[in-house]
């Protein structure tokens, strides 16, 4: 969409302000705030030619997501130059081009896919989930939250963070917005229940519905380490799911360690920052519509029996 000058003006006037989660960003936003408003410019121009061809739309121009809204909590919705800064949808980044990239789509055995990426190796620091619509592979919803801690102190706490997020300019928005893991787990129930994904009365288990991560130990290793750390029991949702590295191997007959190296091999640039959730979850996500894309039919890959030991259910898998 074209932007005014007076838009620019406003917008140009506002990097001082920038939240300083994304100071690191001011360089590429000063740029873009030049160059459109140089695109944006009357010609110098003498000539009576009334017949020129006008210019090609530019394609839209990529901005961080705004941390705060993906976990329903920016009151900055009316302001102009926030909306020009930030990132408010996930449509830009993962549009479908339905016509051209669904003519090999294969039936699936699910209504909905839940791609979970955690971000904490000593306990988990962010727990993002797109939920992606089988059929359409359009984004339906998504669910994101930072989680603090529960055996550490305030000093190490700062510490983890910073060494986590602060590379990436995230630590500010993740002070202010963190929550216990177990207050994420029972809003993630409310939102699942929403949308009809999960209930107490089918088990708890989730309803035509699976989780994707990108290798098992988000789901096999460190949700219950962290349920254990949390003092809860592990919830019967997390039984199973579908590890998109063997859905990899077994479709393309290769073998991918991780994300980058699948989009690497699929000539898919990335989108955001790496490690941190929710832009992980946009990146597996578009891996996991080019597979389907391509003809893959996905199948749960791993299941955990009551007594807590895994299964892995190919034979031919990432180890």
């Amino acid at each position: 969409m074209a932007v005014s000058r007076v838009c620019l003006h406003r917008f140009s006037l506002s990097i001082s302000s920038i939240p300083p989660y994304i100071s690191h960003l001011r360089p590429r936003i000063r740029h873009f705030a030049a160059v459109s408003a140089s695109s944006h410019s009357t010609p110098n121009s003498t000539s009576t030619d009334i017949t020129t061809t006008p210019p090609p739309s530019p394609r839209p121009r990529w901005k961080p997501m705004c941390l705060y809204f993906t976990q329903s909590l920016c009151t900055k919705m009316d302001d102009l130059a926030h909306l020009n800064a930030f990132s408010h949808t996930f449509s830009e980044e993962l549009n479908i081009n339905a016509a051209a990239d669904m003519k090999h789509v294969r039936p699936q055995q699910f209504d909905h896919f839940l791609v979970l990426d955690l971000e904490g190796k000593v306990e988990i620091l962010e727990f993002p989930v797109l939920m992606i619509d089988a059929k359409t592979l359009a984004v339906v919803d998504f669910f994101h939250r930072f989680v603090r801690p529960s055996e550490m102190g305030e000093q190490r706490i700062n510490q983890y963070i910073e060494g986590k997020y602060g590379k990436i300019g995230v630590q500010s928005v993740w002070h202010d917005t963190a929550i216990p893991f177990t207050e994420v787990i029972k809003q993630f129930e409310d939102w699942m229940a929403k949308h009809q994904l999960w209930a107490r009365e089918y088990g708890g288990h989730l309803n035509k519905a699976a989780f994707i991560t990108c290798g098992n130990w988000d789901i096999k290793t460190k949700i219950p380490e962290q349920c254990k750390v949390s003092r809860m029991k592990t919830p019967s949702y997390f039984m199973e799911w579908i590890n998109l590295k063997d859905i990899y191997l077994n479709f393309y007959k290769r073998r991918a360690s991780g994300m980058m190296t699948m989009m690497r091999e699929l000539h898919m640039p990335l989108v955001g920052s790496h490690h941190l959730g929710i832009d992980d979850t946009k990146n597996i996500t578009r891996v996991l519509r080019r597979l389907i894309n391509d003809g893959a039919v996905l199948q749960i890959t791993a299941q955990r029996n009551s007594t807590g030991s895994v299964e892995f259910l190919f034979e031919n898998r990432i180890r």
